[in-house]
């Protein structure tokens, strides 16, 4: 039986009271969110873990072996851990907890996921391998190990392993891993789609494992809210594998997380309290069809065209994998003298104009000539855009309907009920009886508040205000001719 202690008041002391003394040794605090943590030193080097972790756990069950010679009971342990987790929201101090990539002031923190728990420290100047960093990582279970990085190598080392279309899907798939290589709240999504052939499975773990390698890197698309929060809170990477679909609900989701997006839910079903999970995460999306067509997700999309492989150029897995580990060290340090290039000229990079993803845009801009001449991603980055924009029309038939309504009227204004009426006999009767067409003037309403911002881009624009005796809505639709002058579409 443990040995016992007196404390201050001279009481004898409860293993309960052992135990929370002993974990005081771990410094506990809390995260921005309220999650509690402790720094455990572990073989020379320090290991965060929650409190309500199994890995924290043992370790004050061997402590406390260590300091009594025997095991705490069961009965003693779950009271204690509840103490020092009250302990450490209320007197400790708060720390933001990272996962992969971390920021404080103006250097960023890459956790190279090894035993010693090293990581790289990246500031304007220089990037470095450092033991112990000023910012805490917590590690979720599937997390692999980066690879030391080595100076000297190349970007075009990497466009080996890339089976892109042409030199700007090669910028856009590097310009993303730029993005992924920054602390931020805001993620471009990367969509990988084509026929089969174009290895997109490969080419998505590819990109993965140079930034955040994981024993499943590439997963099925959850079907739940919740699971996708908890996949984004365990890693830094979403990487979701064969899309074939994408509910609204679904799609809505993944633009909070690539965007910095919350999900709450009760603590326990039978507990009021509510435990707020906060993400953002750079995605990637692969499929055999671009399904990325609701504009909010679209917009943050960029998608660089893969090229099928012949099967004479075909090779072993192992063996891809093989040249590409070899090759890995100097790849990723090349992408660090990017960053630390970028984080330097930030300061002075400007944008000649603000497209959605200004800050990714930014971001990207500021770290391109380490890699390539000035204006290389901004030009390939535009013809992406306007892929995408196409793409997201197409996909949709009420924006090809306002199209063609726009291409052989020159004025329309009238309520939605007769715009329903006037877009109907732009399709044909296929199109009218689909799920895909809107019903009623409120379901058409939902969809040109969707629609807008894509068609707007093509010089297409939807307006609504209320007027008439009635105060009923109207809408108006003009387009932008050639000398950039309205033209108003009226009915």
């Amino acid at each position: 039986m443990a040995k016992k202690a007196g404390d201050n008041s001279g009481h004898p002391q409860t293993q309960a009271d052992q135990l929370v003394e002993l974990a005081q040794e771990a410094e506990p605090f809390h995260s921005p969110d309220g999650t509690t943590f402790a720094d455990l030193a572990v073989n020379g080097h320090r290991d965060t873990q929650r409190v309500q972790s199994k890995d924290f756990e043992g370790w004050l069950i061997l402590r406390f072996r260590e300091a009594y010679g025997s095991i705490p009971n069961s009965t003693a342990l779950q009271p204690a851990l509840k103490a020092v987790e009250a302990l450490a929201k209320r007197d400790g101090p708060e720390w933001k907890v990272h996962t992969r990539i971390g920021g404080l002031r103006d250097k960023l923190y890459l956790d190279l996921g090894d035993k010693t728990w090293r990581d790289v420290e990246i500031d304007s100047n220089v990037w470095r391998v450092i033991d112990e960093p000023p910012v805490r990582f917590r590690r979720a279970a599937g997390m692999q190990a980066l690879p030391t990085p080595e100076p000297g190598g190349s970007i075009e080392t990497l466009r080996h392993f890339l089976n892109v279309r042409d030199d700007n899907d090669c910028v856009l798939a590097v310009a993303w891993i730029l993005a992924a290589l920054r602390n931020t709240e805001t993620y471009p999504v990367l969509a990988l789609f084509g026929e089969q052939g174009s290895v997109k499975s490969t080419f998505s773990a590819v990109l993965r494992a140079l930034i955040d390698p994981n024993a499943a890197p590439l997963r099925a698309l959850p079907r739940e809210d919740r699971d996708l929060f908890i996949a984004a809170n365990n890693g830094h990477v979403l990487a979701f594998d064969n899309l074939s679909g994408l509910p609204a609900g679904i799609a809505d989701t993944l633009c909070q997380i690539a965007t910095g997006g919350g999900s709450s839910a009760r603590h326990l079903y039978t507990d009021l309290d509510e435990v707020i999970v906060h993400v953002a995460c750079p995605m990637i999306l692969n499929g055999i069809e671009d399904i990325v067509t609701r504009a909010g997700l679209a917009d943050r999309e960029i998608f660089p065209k893969l090229e099928a492989i012949p099967e004479k150029r075909r090779r072993p897995g192992k063996d891809l994998w093989a040249e590409f580990d070899a090759a890995r060290p100097k790849i990723l340090g090349t992408l660090l003298d990017a960053v630390s290039h970028g984080l330097k000229q930030l300061p002075n990079t400007k944008l000649n104009s603000l497209p959605r993803m200004a800050d990714f845009a930014r971001w990207v801009t500021a770290c391109e000539t380490a890699l390539w001449p000035d204006g290389t991603f901004d030009a390939a980055y535009a013809g992406n855009r306007d892929e995408f924009i196409d793409s997201v029309i197409e996909a949709d038939p009420v924006s090809l309907a306002i199209r063609s309504l726009t291409s052989t009227r020159t004025e329309w204004t009238g309520t939605a009920t007769e715009l329903l009426d006037a877009l109907g006999q732009e399709v044909n009767e296929k199109v009218r009886n689909s799920k895909s067409w809107p019903t009623s003037a409120q379901a058409l309403g939902n969809r040109l508040t969707q629609a807008a911002s894509s068609l707007r881009k093509t010089g297409i624009h939807i307006t609504r205000d209320r007027r008439g005796h009635a105060g009923g809505r109207f809408i108006e639709i003009s387009r932008t001719n050639a000398d950039n002058e309205n033209v108003c579409l009226k009915g």
